[in-house]
């Protein structure tokens, strides 16, 4: 006969460190590929005002004006959303510009030497976009033209754009494990023609312990991208931090990929997407999705100071880079949602099932005792 009792104490205490093992074991492969960065006090950012109309509760996109702000929402599935918003300082509505066809996926603005506002549709949360594209709306203009574009290798998320020097647009991938990769066009855009994009670098996020409501997974993304007015500097953001790289020469591709980013911590927002600089570039300004927040949430453009003074993160070596498992990379790309949700699920069952199975083996060796 079986005979049935308790955990002992030490039993207990041997199940929680075979238990920690486990997280242990799943947790640190999404976390060891980035080096360790030490960031700013962790301050919430400063209210500049509130976007209290209905029609823009997932905003992923945003720059910043001499007259006030121009926002994108996330996806295309309410018309009334399909709009480039431009607010007034106070965060009022002042126009909105309707697409002439219906966009896949906008989640991210740029602004050009000319004024020009740049739309990036190029989102795709199942990697199945066969084209993505760029919306540019010269100023005064009432319709945005559309570029199409397509990736060298396969499908990609993306929720960033940047201009370079040229206003050349940079796409960067979103990533998942704190790598995150840049796509360029190989020629010029033109209307009505799909441009060939090249890979042109990657690059590998600073490690930080930013609180955000997606925890670890939250700081190994990029949601949004911007460039400080004199071109000097450019940021890239995750639902955590801000990393602001110098670019000295211009040269975009380069600062992202040898720089060290500065990082500011952005604690806590509730879905971070979007940053840009204030005009003078003395402030970077942020503003999350309200969507799913509690009923009368709504969108704040939150100031943080922009950073200044030496680097602080801690450049990856190469031997952190070459230790990296390879199920890591896949993992990161082929994430899907807002933080990854098929890793985040996976990961999540995963965990699970290690504990049931490691549950059920101590119940096993306690029980079947004669």
């Amino acid at each position: 006969m079986r005979v049935r009792g308790r955990l002992t104490w030490a039993r207990r205490s041997r199940a929680g460190a075979a238990v920690a093992a486990v997280l242990a074991a799943v947790l640190t492969p999404a976390v060891l590929p980035r080096a360790s960065a030490a960031a700013g006090a962790a301050a919430a950012g400063t209210p500049v005002c509130q976007v209290r109309d209905d029609r823009l509760r997932e905003l992923s996109g945003m720059v910043a004006t001499d007259d006030g702000y121009v926002v994108v929402n996330d996806g295309a599935d309410d018309e009334a959303r399909r709009r480039i918003f431009f607010l007034d300082k106070r965060c009022a509505v002042v126009r909105a510009v309707a697409f002439p066809s219906r966009p896949r996926d906008t989640e991210d603005l740029a602004i050009g030497r000319d004024g020009t506002v740049w739309v990036a549709d190029i989102g795709d949360n199942d990697h199945s976009r066969p084209t993505i594209a760029v919306w540019r709306l010269a100023p005064g203009s009432d319709e945005p033209v559309l570029h199409r574009m397509t990736y060298p290798d396969r499908p990609h998320d993306a929720e960033a754009l940047l201009l370079d020097a040229s206003d050349r647009p940079l796409v960067i991938t979103k990533g998942g494990s704190g790598t995150v990769f840049l796509y360029a066009p190989t020629a010029a855009l033109r209307p009505g023609a799909t441009t060939p994009l090249a890979s042109v670098g990657q690059v590998t996020l600073p490690t930080t312990s930013t609180s955000n409501p997606f925890s670890f997974l939250g700081r190994g993304v990029i949601t949004g991208a911007a460039s400080a007015p004199d071109g000097h500097r450019v940021v890239l953001r995750s639902y955590a931090d801000a990393f602001e790289y110098d670019v000295p020469d211009g040269d975009v591709v380069r600062a992202l990929t040898t720089g060290t980013p500065r990082i500011t911590p952005l604690p806590d927002e509730p879905q971070g997407e979007s940053v840009t600089y204030s005009r003078d570039g003395r402030s970077l300004l942020t503003v999350s999705e309200s969507a799913d927040q509690p009923a009368g949430t709504w969108p704040t453009i939150l100031r943080y100071p922009a950073t200044d003074g030496p680097a602080t993160a801690a450049r990856p070596t190469g031997s952190a880079a070459s230790a990296l498992p390879t199920l890591v990379r896949p993992i990161a790309e082929d994430a899907t949602g807002p933080v990854g949700r098929t890793w985040l699920l996976a990961a999540g069952a995963g965990v699970l099932l290690a504990l049931l199975g490691l549950a059920g083996v101590l119940r096993w060796r306690h029980t079947a005792r004669r």
